[in-house]
């Protein structure tokens, strides 16, 4: 029976699974563990490192267990408790942030590694195979520490295979004489919706040695699972299956979205739209509508790491028309943002240099604050080299986030503003950008076109907060109207009213459809300069 659940590495994975786990099972302790330390103070306080819905409410619900679970109080006395988090985790909660690696090693019957797992940047397999120092770290402090058998889980995304290899390092390093079985369980969850992919799992893949002792450690892991995911949704296999399915599963999702992008290119070469072809593929069953939505890219920390992981694999195995096959993603993926970039500038007459470009949303994809690989940065970066003042607005980004991010020069930071509201990052904008599809960027036909206002503040300046027509929703009336002429959109995801915004006054591009604004093509009602 399992008591104590450890999980080393509290980010993205390691954080949000523990919450989990601690939420559905309230009589086993938790601990999610990781060495750096404003990462836990962090996750200690009210506002975790990161944004992901439900996330906040999960852990409030936790906590708030941890009072009512600790008897009467005072109000007082409850009071002090809930203002002091770090007394709140010591009231008997079963879910423990900290930076005790050792502790956590040692008391914890189950041991889920959630380290980071990048590409490497330097020496064999540069570019390509996962850099696994981290993984190999944690796997060595484990040896070192545990004073009693360990089941240790792969959580972090790995090659094919590394679960034999740390398997031969846990027993080579170990100071006691202990036993380990080491079980593959890759995450399958989808940034913006890990809480619900974690409550409710498409599937739970465990994969472990063929021996009787590996089956039995599958079997404890998959008995944690079963307190709140049903049995028909959990699988077992060997590891090397479940190691390559996770990699399988994000370059199949990855491929799709590129196929998709590849017709939007011929869907603006011509009359097609792309969102009528998509949905008309996504009726055929075998197809389905899922994820064939049409934008400037994909990005994230998982698809273009796992690619090419998936690339180095089929190279070491001699499989190059494999490898690729699949590299080809990742070079569709590219071209698209690249083609997107060099959209913007045709249609504005070639030249965006000393132009004001407003890019509404910097994360790769809407609810989620992470922004590794967005598909913005190439188009910041781009408009920027083209000479462009760009002003950014993210409403989950932070500012040093976005600059941490984009690592720019000295010269080019002078041209970049990021702004606290849509409407000050639009304020004058020759043309606008959506580079994320976040919901308060939607516009719908419902919105009327009403005539424009224009209020003043003490200084004889417009204001930049007007109220909203739809609570959360930005008014675009007021957002087309303080823009330069000509003014000119372009939805990067597809998710606004062309026809609303041009009853406006804007000249509308959207992907995967052809526009009077562009510069080249068979059309004949399109501008040619």
């Amino acid at each position: 029976m399992t008591h104590h659940v450890a999980c080393i590495g509290a980010g993205f994975v390691g954080g949000p699974l523990g919450v989990i786990i601690a939420y559905q099972c309230p009589t086993i302790r938790v601990s999610v563990v990781d060495k750096d330390q404003g990462r836990i103070d962090a996750w200690n306080s009210t506002s975790p490192p990161f944004y992901e819905p439900g996330l906040e409410d999960l852990l409030a619900t936790i906590r708030q267990r941890t009072i009512e679970s600790s008897g009467p109080l005072e109000d007082f006395e409850r009071q002090s408790i809930e203002n002091n988090l770090s007394a709140l985790q010591q009231a008997q909660s079963n879910l423990q942030f900290s930076t005790d690696v050792n502790s956590a090693i040692q008391e914890a019957d189950i041991i889920f590694l959630c380290v980071d797992t990048p590409t490497r940047s330097s020496g064999s397999g540069k570019g390509c195979a996962p850099d696994l120092t981290n993984v190999q770290s944690a796997v060595r402090t484990i040896a070192q520490v545990a004073n009693s058998n360990k089941i240790v889980v792969e959580k972090s995304t790995i090659p094919c295979g590394t679960s034999a290899m740390l398997r031969d390092l846990l027993h080579a390093c170990s100071c006691h004489q202990v036993r380990f079985e080491v079980l593959s369980n890759p995450e399958f969850m989808s940034e913006g919706n890990a809480i619900a992919d974690l409550l409710s799992p498409a599937r739970v893949l465990i994969g472990s040695q063929q021996t009787p002792a590996g089956r039995d450690a599958a079997e404890v892991l998959a008995a944690l699972y079963r307190k709140w995911i049903p049995p028909a949704s959990i699988l077992t296999m060997d590891c090397w299956s479940s190691e390559l399915a996770k990699l399988a599963a994000n370059a199949m999702l990855a491929q799709r979205i590129s196929n998709v992008n590849s017709l939007s290119a011929i869907c603006e070469a011509t009359n097609a739209n792309v969102d009528s072809v998509a949905v008309a593929c996504g009726f055929d069953p075998r197809i389905g509508s899922h994820m064939l939505q049409s934008g400037i890219g994909w990005g994230g920390s998982c698809f273009q790491k796992d690619i090419l992981d998936l690339v180095y694999i089929a190279r070491s195995l001699n499989l190059d028309h494999i490898a690729n096959y699949w590299a080809s993603v990742i070079e569709m993926n590219d071209y698209q943002q690249n083609r997107f970039l060099q959209r913007v500038v045709s249609c504005m007459y070639g030249s965006v240099a000393g132009r004001m470009i407003s890019v509404l949303g910097f994360t790769f994809k809407e609810n989620t604050s992470d922004t590794n690989n967005s598909p913005a940065i190439s188009v910041v970066k781009g408009l920027l080299d083209e000479g462009a003042i760009v002003s950014i607005y993210d409403p989950m980004a932070p500012s040093s986030q976005i600059l941490a991010t984009l690592r720019l020069p000295e010269a080019e930071l002078e041209r970049l503003q990021i702004c606290q509201s849509p409407y000050e990052a639009c304020y004058s904008a020759d043309a606008i950008i959506v580079g994320t599809g976040w919901d308060e960027f939607r516009t719908s036909s419902e919105h009327p076109v009403a005539e424009p206002y224009l209020t003043m503040n003490g200084t004889n300046s417009a204001s930049l907060t007007p109220p909203l027509e739809k609570p959360g929703r930005l008014d675009w009336t007021q957002i087309v109207y303080r823009m330069r002429e000509p003014k000119f959109v372009f939805d990067g995801r597809n998710v606004l009213d062309g026809e609303f915004l041009a009853k406006l006054g804007c000249r509308y591009v959207r992907v995967g459809s052809a526009s009077a604004w562009d510069t080249v093509g068979p059309s004949n009602n399109k501008i040619y300069v």
